[in-house]
């Protein structure tokens, strides 16, 4: 991943007023943009820059004046929120900057200017290029003892050589669901493994309802990541060399042209993957999509409708996928240590706002391991499995260092395999080349 364009609007045709389930719309397979990509002067901000970042501001005394900015949440409540809880901080002044548009595209240029926020947002935590580029701080000294309660696979995503850049605010995550009727009336149970997934699938297909769901593009955008997973295999792997040369990768994803070619897949349907609306009509009797989609379901399928991590492939573990946005403080800003503080007693601190912001705004899960348990929409049903998927399964969508060139070869490669039928294991060496060249850019 990390964020682009919210690709979900090119993949999901989604509308433009932005959800954090377009953190997770926007998978290895999308192409990123550059993390030096130029875009116009307007910074968006309400207040004239002030040097060195932060705004001009007034008022507040002998209080710093910060300014923290968010992407366009499409959830009602989400931005009245973000400004109480900026209003309600006792040790600073906080101007909330709410960005329409493509968000990351103006991040990644305005963290070039002196006009940057002090704190900001971003999918999964900042690029490498803004790590290495000295644009965001070190955090690691935010969190104290309370590191450990974060989730582990999202948090890691967003520490580089033991440093924390980002401190995690929410998580979104896929998995599968499935309606138990379906199931029941077939024959066949859940399905426990890829190959399971594929037998299931062909078994529930039958006149207008296709056995499972997994996106109009079959796949290519959001499964990729998954399969190198139930392999025991990622992007890059523990040294951050090249992570999926071995031939089960080659394997995995020839199962997925196999699945393709099932005649089992649900593939044009009106509403994307991100959204219940193939599953709760009865187009499917599986989609794989995000956790916000379950009060939908629970409202069109009461109790008719169980979850699961994607399946297992030999040698390895099921799996889902998650993604947090990630609160960054502009290293360059003259105000660093206030946007620490800041950052800190509301993301470390405050856990009831923590989990106010998971909750009370679509559906979501804590970033905090301890919150889980207080979230009483995640207390029973299909929501608490799913919350505990994320816990026992959860995997960061990619590696810090899978750049945007990555992700375009890896999308490119899907493509080939998946609806060509080219072969996994000549794609995956070009893929290979590409991302043998960043790594050394990176190290260089």
């Amino acid at each position: 991943m990390t964020s682009l364009k919210r690709a979900a609007r090119k993949i999901t045709g989604s509308n433009p007023a932005l959800t954090r389930r377009t953190l997770l719309s926007l998978g290895a397979g999308v192409t990123a943009m550059g993390a030096l990509a130029a875009c116009g002067s307007n910074t968006g901000r309400d207040q004239t820059p002030a040097a060195g970042g932060g705004t001009s501001g007034s008022g507040g005394g002998s209080k710093p004046t910060l300014n923290q900015w968010y992407h366009q949440y499409g959830e009602a409540g989400t931005q009245q929120a973000a400004q109480k809880n900026a209003a309600d901080y006792p040790d600073a002044t906080v101007t909330v900057t709410w960005k329409p548009g493509d968000y990351d595209q103006s991040m990644v240029a305005t963290l070039l200017t002196d006009g940057a926020p002090d704190v900001f947002e971003y999918g999964n935590g900042p690029t490498i290029d803004m790590i290495k580029g000295g644009q965001v701080a070190d955090l690691t000294d935010l969190l104290g003892e309370a590191k450990s309660d974060f989730n582990a696979s999202v948090l890691s995503r967003m520490t580089y050589q033991d440093k924390v850049y980002a401190i995690p605010q929410v998580i979104d995550m896929q998995l599968l669901v499935y309606r138990k009727s379906m199931l029941s009336a077939a024959g066949v149970a859940p399905p426990a493994s890829v190959d399971e997934l594929i037998a299931v699938a062909k078994k529930l297909t039958s006149g207008s309802v296709k056995g499972l769901f997994v996106g109009n593009d079959g796949g290519v955008s959001i499964l990729g990541g998954p399969m190198l997973w139930v392999n025991g295999l990622d992007y890059l792997s523990a040294d951050n060399t090249f992570g999926f040369g071995d031939l089960k990768a080659a394997a995995a994803f020839a199962k997925l042209r196999e699945l393709f070619q099932s005649g089992s897949l649900l593939l044009g349907a009106p509403k994307d993957w991100s959204e219940p609306d193939a599953f709760t009509q009865g187009l499917t009797a599986m989609q794989f999509t995000g956790l916000w989609t379950l009060p939908a379901i629970e409202k069109a399928l009461p109790g008719d409708y169980g979850v699961l991590p994607w399946p297992a492939m030999s040698g390895g573990e099921p799996e889902v996928p998650i993604g947090a946005y990630g609160s960054c403080v502009f290293a360059k800003g003259r105000n660093v240590e206030a946007a620490k503080a800041f950052v800190k007693w509301l993301w470390v601190d405050q856990t009831d706002r923590q989990l106010d912001w998971a909750q009370s705004y679509g559906f979501h899960i804590p970033a905090r391991t301890s919150l889980i348990a207080k979230a009483t929409k995640l207390s029973s049903g299909p929501a608490a499995q799913a919350a505990k998927f994320a816990t026992d399964y959860g995997h960061a969508q990619t590696p810090l260092l899978w750049t945007p060139k990555c992700s375009s070869a890896f999308g490119d490669m899907m493509t080939r395999i998946i609806k060509e039928g080219a072969d996994p294991a000549a794609e995956i060496t070009k893929v290979k080349t590409v991302v043998d060249a960043e790594l050394a850019r990176i190290a260089g």
